[in-house]
């Protein structure tokens, strides 16, 4: 028997509550307040607005083509289904004699943008956005991090995938090179390949999503709605595209309602390519915190899978040897650095059963406070100086900076372990230790 919120939403249809792990935590209320306090009313029960009951919805759903493609290419081959996606990717759906239906289905939604869609907007997004300060870049990636070590669902999704414990080297390049890829102007257009990429991964969200209902089952569904569901892919690009401009803003580099629109236009396409469903995705960076903030406060406290992957992270560390002892000391000034970024509440939340549980956050958090506010600040000066404009558009001509120093970083240490290329395809076997790369 399927659960009886197991459907996909159409407009009209009555909302779903959200599942019932979906409660508002005190550990996430910190980094809330600190990025969308100066805009939206942020209480530690987040506020009930439409597009939140929304978000709450399509917690039980996930990306209803590519569910339905995943499901026959289960009946066709991983490696048949495989080809025949490459193929429409790269030549178009035409150039297929017999395609799968679904394939047809998917690729009506990809080869058509949405009326909504200005590709020159979209543009001025991406370079507003690669224009954040380098304070604002390592926001959003410590509070990703953190949702997907400390989040409920994200955790538990990468934790049962063994992804962090076996293999942490090509996720975090695959990941790195994604990120950098689609900061890369026209990343998106339909001949792109970075857009071909984006559907992979895409897809292979999908498959890891059939794997995890297959493994966990009726139970796990009902307490925690659909695994990588429609609503965290939301969530994460909101997430993703506010969190930086946000930061800068609240440090002083102040940003007009209209460079908030166009990041959150940016992001919003990129979210329609990976699948969530179009009554979903905010037209304006308004709509688009309200959600953020309804994601971050309902990420859940740490799943049994955070003890798992911290632990795998820190089995090195040791306190039965002075050498040990120091090793661990030494971690402060990062740690300390994180938990400025995060809130010390989740540092400790996610080191609780690890040796670096009673590490000293301070003062190196206070520290990482002031050069974070310096360096806004500085940019802040600079878009006040002659050729402001000139400069960012020279910033954002080919590749954000900071992401591809990100992506060497991330292939050395692959090469090192073996791993050269990002494929985007080791999700096609069905076993249990799929892995999810983003």
């Amino acid at each position: 028997m399927t659960h009886p919120y197991d459907y996909y939403y159409r407009p009209g249809m009555p909302l779903r509550p959200a599942p019932p792990r979906a409660v508002a935590s005190d550990l996430w209320f910190e980094p809330r307040k600190a990025l969308l306090g100066a805009w939206i009313d942020v209480r530690r029960e987040p506020v009930e607005t439409p597009r939140t009951r929304l978000m709450a919805d399509h917690l039980w759903q996930g990306d209803e083509p590519m569910d339905a493609l995943v499901a026959a290419f289960g009946r066709l081959g991983s490696a048949g289904g495989r080809r025949m996606l490459n193929q429409a990717l790269t030549h178009g759906i035409d150039s297929l004699d017999d395609p799968l239906p679904e394939l047809v289905n998917l690729f009506a939604l990809l080869d058509d943008p949405p009326d909504w869609y200005d590709p020159d907007l979209w543009e001025y997004g991406r370079r507003l956005w690669i224009n954040v300060s380098l304070a604002g870049k390592m926001a959003m990636g410590v509070q990703d991090f953190m949702g997907t070590f400390v989040g409920a669902e994200v955790a538990s999704a990468v934790g049962q995938t063994g992804r962090f414990v076996r293999d942490p080297y090509r996720r975090g390049l695959e990941s790195s090179v994604w990120f950098r890829s689609v900061t890369a102007p026209g990343a998106l257009d339909r001949r792109n390949p970075i857009f071909h990429d984006t559907v992979r991964v895409r897809l292979m969200h999908a498959q890891v999503r059939a794997m995890l209902r297959r493994t966990w089952g009726d139970e796990h569904f009902a307490e925690h709605g659909n695994p990588i569901s429609n609503a965290t892919t939301m969530g994460a690009a909101v997430t993703f595209g506010l969190s930086p401009i946000c930061f800068d803003h609240a440090h002083g580099r102040h940003s007009t309602t209209r460079q908030l629109d166009a990041v959150m236009h940016y992001w919003a396409y990129i979210a329609h390519v990976f699948g969530v469903a179009d009554e979903l995705i905010p037209r304006t960076a308004a709509e688009g915190m309200e959600q953020a903030d309804y994601m971050v406060a309902t990420a859940g406290v740490a799943p049994q899978w955070t003890a798992a992957m911290a632990g795998a992270a820190t089995r090195r560390f040791t306190t039965g040897t002075p050498i040990g002892r120091l090793q661990i000391a030494a971690t402060a000034p990062l740690l300390g650095a994180v938990a400025y970024y995060s809130g010390a509440p989740l540092v400790r939340a996610l080191l609780a059963d690890t040796p670096l549980n009673s590490v000293p956050l301070q003062p190196f958090s206070r520290l990482t406070a002031l050069a974070a506010a310096t360096q806004v600040r500085l940019r802040a000066l600079d878009d006040r100086l002659p050729g402001a404009r000139a400069r960012m558009i020279r910033r954002a001509l080919h590749i954000d900076p900071m992401w591809d120093r990100n992506t060497r970083v991330a292939r050395y240490l692959a090469a090192r372990a073996g791993i050269r290329g990002t494929p985007f395809d080791h999700h096609d076997s069905t076993a249990d230790t799929v892995r999810c790369p983003v």
